[in-house]
């Protein structure tokens, strides 16, 4: 080749497009990097929310006590300490074992037992890092668990 064309060859104009390829694939890696943490963050928080309502409803069952919303409650909240805010609420039914009707009183099943259902509910807002157009800024997460107990 003639130092000419070597010349004309060497300022057409193509030596900043793979810099700019770079620049672009660069950056679309990043986003989706980016979107794929913020993703795993919801799902362990969504994962911990579910946990935390388990952990409440297996004191309950554990312990006998369907009434001790306070130990529900610290039981679900040490169960999921790294979440901020965490709410916790308890209800619980009672049935006679032959299916008859309770009120939870001791004196309500003659023949048979009382079984206690206790139901958790737990809820969390969780704030993304990133906030994307069109989605909302913050995201409710709720668990519920149910467990049946002997009285």
């Amino acid at each position: 080749m003639t130092e000419a064309k070597l010349e004309r060859h060497r300022w057409s104009g193509d030596s900043g497009q793979a810099l700019i390829e770079t620049a672009v694939t660069v950056s679309l890696f990043t986003l989706l990097l980016l979107g794929v943490a913020e993703f795993g963050r919801l799902a362990f928080a969504a994962i911990e929310v579910s946990n935390a309502a388990s952990a409440g409803a297996r004191y309950a069952a554990q312990s006998g006590a369907a009434a001790d919303t306070t130990g529900i409650v610290n039981a679900a909240a040490n169960d999921a300490s790294n979440l901020a805010g965490l709410t916790t609420t308890s209800s619980y039914s009672c049935i006679c074992s032959d299916g008859s009707s309770s009120t939870c009183s001791n004196s309500d099943c003659s023949t048979s037992h009382i079984e206690e259902t206790v139901t958790v509910n737990t809820q969390v807002s969780f704030d993304p890092l990133v906030h994307v157009p069109g989605l909302p800024k913050t995201f409710t997460l709720k668990g519920q668990a149910v467990e049946k107990c002997l009285h």
